[in-house]
């Protein structure tokens, strides 16, 4: 085991993560709500900590490139760090009154769930919910992505692949250019340009400037923090809550496909079966909703399409925004709702959730099954996109899924365990582990996790850095085997 690298690599990651700190002492500054004294302190031991990781490294050897193992170290213990660390700024300023709200509050944001246990969100300094909003953006892509995008050492002394693949979303991890450093820049320049377009947008539509940042950020990144406790609806502007609709659905897309149309290979986009499949979705569930809670809930054609558009697309791309209380809507429309939890968006993108091609890839495997049944001795490889798909491949969607639906469940009794009611524990599992926010019940979309016990905000915690990671990524560390030489 390589250590040093390992070290290494931790202690670049969280001098990056207090760098990126600046902006939001500089909004604390700005406002003057006194919350920049959390946000420099906070700065100061990030960065402490990780000039001793650096120190560290030193006294190990730092031999050849970084292998499945550290890779995997890199990307699980990364997370847990960051998001430690990322803590700071909540407990500093006493926004929040326990460490353990602070992790679940910043492992939300910087897994882009969105959930929160502030009841009160209006109370919070402007600078530490430009914080809470900003861990959104830099963990959409990936912490570990960006500090590779950003730091030579890393790119060219690491085994990057290895860490993109731990940390990267989807079945199958993809490069746009040779090298990965290479591929996180480009990554970052897409994420870039429509993180630009939507700020935009919203400063078009009348929006403030640092409510379409926070905001964007959320969007963009997938998240869901927003600085109001009502949401979205919180403004009652249409154009606000299209504009979201757009820019979540286009986060949900693989940021590669975007690369490549960056280079003029816009058809990729087009024929891609994923999109496809995700295009197809998003709009039949559109229609079914906006069918179900105009009949039921809104009674105005253009207002139900408006708000099944929204709350379709914010809980597929697993954004988490809410523009009015879903919660109240008919039991068909939260089905599908609670179904597009588990979907997910693209492999690629900032989602979470299973992700589509994963289904894509399951219903070729049942189709498969059914022939075999008539012709056992067939060769029958299944393509997609003209391409074969490797058995490896195939045998890794099966196992992710089945894997998925063990923790689900097991996190699902542990909840109901400790009290919590069947709709609310199935959910709040549902939202966390899918990266989503807000769930139904005791936690829906006007309500919060604060009532949750310890032990619960620990579960839910953990089913979040599952989700964003995958699982094996995080879960493979817990294996005595991997420990091994």
């Amino acid at each position: 085991m390589n250590f040093g690298i390992t070290s290494k690599a931790l202690g670049l990651l969280l001098l990056t993560e207090s760098v990126c700190m600046l902006p939001s002492m500089g909004v604390a500054f700005y406002y003057g709500q006194g919350d920049a004294k959390a946000l420099i302190l906070s700065m100061i031991l990030t960065a402490a900590a990780g000039l001793l990781l650096l120190g560290l490294s030193a006294l190990r050897p730092k031999k050849g490139i970084i292998r499945y193992k550290e890779g995997f170290m890199i990307t699980g213990f990364g997370w847990v760090l960051a998001c430690a660390f990322g803590a700071l700024p909540f407990c500093f300023s006493g926004s929040v009154p326990t460490y353990m709200d602070a992790y679940f509050e910043t492992v939300s944001g910087f897994t882009t769930t969105g959930s929160t246990i502030l009841s009160n969100v209006e109370a919070v300094p402007k600078g530490i919910l430009f914080w809470r909003s900003f861990t959104h953006w830099l963990g959409g892509m990936g912490i570990l992505a960006f500090t590779m995008a950003l730091l030579p050492s890393i790119g060219n002394r690491v085994g990057t692949l290895q860490v993109y693949k731990a940390e990267t979303t989807g079945p199958i991890a993809g490069k746009v250019k040779p090298t990965m450093r290479e591929t996180a820049k480009m990554l970052y320049l897409a994420y870039g340009i429509v993180t630009v377009a939507q700020i935009i947008s919203l400063r078009i539509a009348g929006m403030p400037m640092y409510d379409s940042l926070v905001h964007t950020f959320g969007t963009v990144g997938t998240g869901g923090f927003s600085i109001y406790n009502k949401s979205i609806g919180h403004y009652h502007n249409p154009s606000y809550e299209w504009i979201i609709t757009i820019f979540t659905f286009l986060s949900g897309v693989n940021f590669s496909l975007y690369c490549n149309a960056l280079h003029g290979n816009f058809r990729n986009l087009l024929k891609d079966k994923e999109f496809q499949a995700y295009t197809g979705i998003v709009i039949g569930s559109i229609v079914m909703i906006a069918i179900n809670i105009n009949a039921s809930v809104f009674h105005d054609v253009s207002e139900s399409i408006r708000h099944a558009s929204f709350q379709v697309m914010t809980i597929m791309s697993t954004t988490g925004y809410s523009s009015t209380n879903f919660d109240l809507w008919p039991d068909f429309s939260r089905m599908i709702l609670m179904l597009l939890m588990f979907i997910g968006s693209c492999a690629g993108s900032t989602a979470g959730g299973i992700k589509v091609i994963r289904f894509v890839l399951s219903f070729k495997i049942i189709k498969r099954g059914f022939h075999r049944l008539v012709h056992p001795k067939a060769v029958m490889p299944i393509q997609l996109g003209g391409q074969t798909v490797p058995e490896e491949t195939l045998h890794g969607v099966t196992s992710f899924i089945v894997l998925y639906l063990v923790i689900y469940f097991v996190a699902v009794l542990a909840l109901l365990a400790q009290g919590m009611d069947m709709m609310s524990g199935t959910s709040a599992v549902a939202a966390t582990l899918n990266n989503v926010g807000p769930g139904f019940a005791s936690v829906g979309p006007m309500k919060n996790f604060s009532k949750l016990s310890l032990f619960s905000k620990g579960l839910l915690s953990v089913c979040m850095l599952l989700g964003r990671l995958e699982i094996h990524s995080l879960m493979i560390l817990a294996m005595p085997h991997f420990w091994k030489k």
